[in-house]
């Protein structure tokens, strides 16, 4: 009687084993999550930053007291696309004086849409990124985002504090989509900071 019990409880785990679905294999990530570095900047347009080098981030603006930045979302694989000029979650620095006109020529050479909006530090902990801290700082519908293009925008930095350059694109900042920026009321002139290399001045103008 033993034996035949566990012959047909056996059979039992067998067809029940067999008769149960294969395992799944895990849904992919939502659609606009970066899910591998290896391939976050996959599908660059790389017209849109040909020729551009770290000395072109900072520059002296053209008229006294003005400066030009040049913002490049997903410049290489850092936090898996999720950067500005290659660095992210504050680990680049803008240092501009306080009154100066600050001129930004933003972007994206990725297929995945990212912004770039100027908030207080304290606005990264939130999902949704609020208006912009100084008027005009931010490239228009910076929720949406945008793809393959290019936006400049300008302000007055005319409140010192610390603050962000931030990722507007829902979520992505409080993913570490954002780079610093300092407005001092005592720098004379502004700098860079990349990393945990020393800050460096602004490249000269351009020549027009």
């Amino acid at each position: 009687m033993i034996l035949p019990r566990l012959l047909l409880l056996s059979l039992t785990a067998f067809l029940l084993h067999a008769e149960s679905p294969a395992e799944s294999p895990q849904s992919p990530p939502p659609a606009h999550q970066h899910s591998n570095a290896g391939v976050a900047s996959a599908g660059r347009n790389m017209e849109l930053v040909k020729d551009l080098t770290e000395a072109d981030f900072l520059r002296l603006g053209s008229t006294p007291k003005s400066v030009d930045l040049v913002v490049v979302a997903v410049w290489n694989d850092e936090n898996y696309g999720m950067n500005f000029n290659g660095y992210a979650k504050g680990n680049a620095t803008y240092l501009i004086p306080k009154d100066w006109k600050v001129t930004v020529k933003y972007i994206n050479p990725s297929p995945i849409p990212h912004s770039l909006v100027v908030v207080e530090k304290e606005s990264l902990k939130k999902i949704q990124m609020p208006p912009p801290y100084f008027k005009g700082a931010a490239i228009p519908d910076f929720l949406k985002g945008l793809a393959y293009a290019t936006q400049t925008f300008s302000f007055i930095a005319d409140e010192a504090g610390d603050f962000a350059l931030a990722c507007g694109f829902p979520a992505h900042a409080m993913n570490g989509h954002w780079i610093a920026l300092e407005i001092s009321s005592t720098a004379t002139a502004p700098s860079l900071k990349l990393g945990s290399a020393p800050p460096k001045s602004a490249s000269p103008a351009k020549i027009p």
